[in-house]
C-alpha cells in the first residue's frame, strides 16, 4: 500500500474490499518486475560485500573510556620506568664514587711499590705488587668509563621516553575532539518531546529486504480502526 492509498484510505475515499481484490491478484508488469528484482537481488547478494557491523555501544566499547584508560595506563607505566631508571643512575654514581675511591688507592700503591722497588731491586715481591697496582688502576679506569658510558645511554633512554607524553598529549587532544562532537551532535539532534511520548513507529516497512518485520495490512487497519475509535 502506497502513502497515496493510505491517504485516500483515510479520507474514506478509497474502497478496502476492492484494493485488497487488486492486490490479491497483481498485473503481469507487476509479476515480471518482481521476477527482475528476485534475479537482480541473486546477483547482489553474489557480488555482496562483506558487511562490516559496528560493536553494540556497551560500557566495554566505549572508545573515549578505552582512550583515557591507555593515557591513564601509559603514563602509570611510564612514571615506573622513569623511577628504575633514575635508581639504576644512582647505583652508577655511587660505583663511579667507590671507583675514584679506589684509582686513588691504586696510584699510591703503585708509587709505594715503585720506590720500593727502586731500593730494593732485587726484592722481586716489591716489582710484582707494583706491577698489580698497575693493572688495579687500568682496570678502575676502564670500569669507570664503561659505567660513564651507561649513564649516558640512560639518559638517553629518558629523553626517548618524553615522546610518551608527546604522545598522551595528542590522544588526549582526539579524545576533546571526540567529546566536542559528541555534545554537539547531542545537541543538534536534541528534541522538545520525551522519546517516552513520541509515537512509536514500524521497525520495517514494505520494501525492506531481509526481514519479516514488516509492517501488514491487518496492522494498517487496526491502526485506522484505533484512529477511528478517537
Amino acid at each position: 500500500m502506497t502513502q497515496e492509498e493510505l491517504d485516500a484510505l483515510m479520507a474514506g475515499d478509497l474502497d478496502l474490499e476492492a484494493l485488497e481484490a487488486e492486490e490479491d491478484s497483481p498485473a503481469v508488469e507487476d509479476v515480471e518486475a518482481e521476477v527482475t528484482s528476485a534475479e537482480d537481488v541473486t546477483l547482489d547478494d553474489e557480488a555482496e560485500e562483506e558487511v562490516i557491523t559496528p560493536p553494540p555501544a556497551t560500557k566495554e566499547h566505549r572508545v573515549v573510556s578505552q582512550l583515557d584508560d591507555v593515557t591513564r595506563d601509559s603514563e602509570e607505566k611510564a612514571s615506573e620506568i622513569f623511577d628504575a631508571l633514575d635508581a639504576v643512575m644512582n647505583d652508577i654514581d655511587g660505583s663511579l664514587s667507590a671507583l675514584e675511591r679506589m684509582q686513588a688507592i691504586a696510584a699510591d700503591y703503585e708509587a709505594l711499590f715503585g720506590t720500593l722497588q727502586e731500593k730494593f731491586p732485587h726484592i722481586k715481591k716489591f716489582r710484582q705488587a707494583g706491577e698489580e697496582a698497575q693493572e688495579l688502576k687500568a682496570l678502575a679506569d676502564e670500569t669507570t668509563e664503561r659505567l660513564q658510558s651507561a649513564n649516558d645511554r640512560i639518559l638517553g633512554a629518558m629523553d626517548t621516553m618524553q615522546y610518551q607524553d608527546i604522545h598522551r598529549q595528542k590522544i588526549e587532544r582526539v579524545i576533546n575532539i571526540m567529546r566536542a562532537l559528541s555534545k554537539y551532535m547531542s545537541a543538534l539532534f536534541e528534541g522538545n518531546i520525551e522519546d517516552e511520548k513520541r509515537v512509536k513507529s514500524a521497525r520495517h516497512i514494505e520494501g525492506d529486504t531481509h526481514t519479516e518485520e514488516v509492517i501488514s495490512n491487518d496492522d494498517i487497519e487496526a491502526l485506522i480502526a484505533q484512529f477511528g475509535g478517537k
